[in-house]
């Protein structure tokens, strides 16, 4: 038995054992490996339970099946199939899909190993109008001259380019940290609604799309208690209300 084939065995089983074990559980169904059935739930000490978070077959959270059905529409949209892309801090299960879209698909990232460009998201090595797409999720929040960073993505789109640039949004407001926070990844800020307000100064347009955007069958909320914070590990972030959070993938047009 090849290993690429006990992967899929072993993944199987462990669909079918989850599954047996949560008869009962809401079924929700994923849009990027059409998996039907319950969620998993996760739980961590930094932000307690996440109800329904991650799909039990291919393991994507909540922002990356809203994601998906997000760039899906939008590369409809653009023919991506003579489209040139790049992509920053590429996610595994994204890399696949993407590359197989574009007429041209490079990563990036400045430490991750195996990516096309080992660079700075605000400092990018690329001539001017070099990519027709440029895909980065949740990388904003951890730069610090994010405006910079802004900058250089919008120099690096051809006129009629897109830029799909998802962040978390965590608060009401969005809150600066003084230095990165090493309990959120290094993140250096929280960010909030109005932080897509700072992408107006280098893009045409702005498409906001949210979880409430498409069918909860997806199961694109969050669900957990934010009324936590702050804590030990996010001292700055102001709490929120509410258990169920909707997720926002902005699309910027060049």
């Amino acid at each position: 038995m090849g290993t690429s084939i006990r992967q899929r065995f072993n993944q199987t089983m462990n669909v079918i054992g989850f599954r047996l074990a949560h008869p009962l559980k809401q079924e929700f169904l994923c849009p990027i490996c059409a998996y039907r059935g319950p969620f998993r739930d996760l739980t961590t000490e930094k932000t307690g339970l996440r109800r329904h978070a991650a799909c039990a077959c291919c393991g994507s959270l909540e922002r990356h099946r809203l994601q998906h059905l997000v760039a899906t529409k939008v590369f409809r949209e653009i023919d991506a199939t003579s489209k040139r892309m790049l992509h920053c801090a590429p996610e595994s299960f994204f890399k696949p899909i993407f590359s197989g879209i574009f007429r041209s698909y490079e990563t990036a990232d400045p430490s991750m190993s195996g990516v096309d460009h080992v660079v700075d998201l605000a400092a990018l090595p690329f001539p001017d109008a070099s990519f027709d797409v440029v895909y980065a999720s949740h990388v904003l929040e951890h730069i610090k001259n994010d405006r910079l960073a802004l900058s250089e993505i919008r120099r690096v789109l051809a006129p009629g380019g897109v830029a799909i640039l998802p962040i978390p949004i965590i608060v009401a407001r969005t809150l600066e940290y003084p230095e990165p926070n090493p309990h959120e990844a290094m993140h250096v800020r929280a960010p909030g609604p109005d932080y897509f307000d700072r992408f107006a100064a280098f893009f045409d347009k702005i498409d906001l799309y949210s979880s409430e955007d498409f069918p909860e069958a997806h199961q694109l909320f969050i669900h957990e208690d934010r009324t936590i914070f702050p804590n030990n590990y996010a001292p700055l972030r102001a709490p929120m209300t509410g258990d169920r959070h909707a997720d926002v993938v902005p699309v910027c047009w060049a």
